[in-house]
């Protein structure tokens, strides 16, 4: 009934995440965002989606 996914791959989840905010950030700072607050933002969603994968909150 219930499985863990303990076969998934944590650094695809991060490298996916980095990827798609920084795609975001990088068009902010663009329009004028500081730079360290758009690379917090990246980090923050990194980790945001690590957590979410090791809790096999996300389908792959």
């Amino acid at each position: 009934m219930y499985q863990k996914h303990s076969d998934r791959d944590p650094v695809g989840a991060v490298v996916t995440a980095l990827v798609g905010a920084g795609a975001a950030t990088s068009f902010a700072v663009a329009r004028g965002q500081s730079p360290w607050v758009a690379m917090g933002i990246t980090v923050f969603a990194a980790t945001v989606a690590l957590i979410c994968d090791r809790l096999g909150l996300l389908k792959s």
